[in-house]
């Protein structure tokens, strides 16, 4: 599964498994605790796996749910495949639909927390750029900064800047955002980060000082356009101190 990063892995791992986990330990209760108690229990574990997890995560968690619960372990009869008792029958698809339909509002707040803490942590990283330029930081502590920032903002295996210099065919994070290979008369847009190092050029008043050397770690998708959108910005502010401190440039 090369195109999920660790945490949805881990969210999809705990939909197959904790819903099995807690039906197991509701097994030694199962003569005395009705289906309906069996079902409120399992659907509170895929409310769980939804506000850590993903709508995909969710979902499969809902289906594990009713899978363990209708087939092995809570109906009768016991550790065998089916169900014999109608109203069971309808707890089991109960169970399902009332884990989907809660899960999905789990997963929208954990979405929005996300994208709050997302928002936060990229107004800090330009916050603290432009704090730096303020301070008169000096040019090469501004693009240190920004390498940090690029390195955490990107999650890359590594970062370095590289003045005034346009050797080779790199592929480049452009100003919307987006990745390009550029050669000849060709175009090549990408979804995914390719191999080998991305370039993010860095302008300040028209001139062009050099670049920042994107290194990916292998197998990760591209981040999301808000993060590039804030790596662009940072490469702008960082061009912008350069260009007042009066670096020589290469046009």
């Amino acid at each position: 599964m090369p195109g999920y990063r660790l945490h949805d892995r881990a969210a999809l791992f705990g939909a197959l498994v904790v819903p099995l986990l807690v039906a197991l330990a509701l097994v030694p209760f199962r003569t005395w605790l009705s289906p309906a108690n069996e079902a409120l229990v399992l659907v509170v574990a895929v409310v769980a796996i939804a506000a850590s997890g993903t709508r995909a995560a969710a979902a499969l968690a809902a289906l594990s749910a009713a899978a363990w619960f209708g087939l092995l372990l809570l109906t009768r009869p016991y550790e065998h495949v089916g169900i014999a008792d109608r109203d069971e029958v309808q707890t089991a698809v109960l169970l399902l639909a009332i884990g989907l339909i809660v899960a999905r509002p789990a997963v929208r707040a954990r979405r929005m927390e996300e994208a709050a803490v997302t928002g936060a942590a990229h107004l800090s990283s330009l916050q603290g750029t432009a704090r730096l330029i303020e301070r008169g930081g000096s040019p090469d502590a501004v693009v240190e900064f920004v390498r940090q920032e690029l390195v955490r903002l990107l999650d890359l295996r590594g970062c370095r800047f590289e003045y005034g210099s346009l050797i080779g065919h790199r592929p480049r994070l452009e100003h919307d955002g987006r990745l390009w290979l550029r050669r000849g008369g060709s175009v090549t847009g990408y979804a995914d980060w390719p191999d080998g190092e991305t370039e993010l050029r860095v302008v300040g008043g028209g001139h062009y000082y050099g670049r920042f050397l994107l290194d990916p770690l292998p197998g990760h998708r591209l981040p999301p356009e808000e993060a590039r959108s804030v790596a662009v910005a940072l490469a702008a502010l960082a061009g912008a101190a350069l260009d007042t401190a009066g670096v020589c440039h290469r046009g």
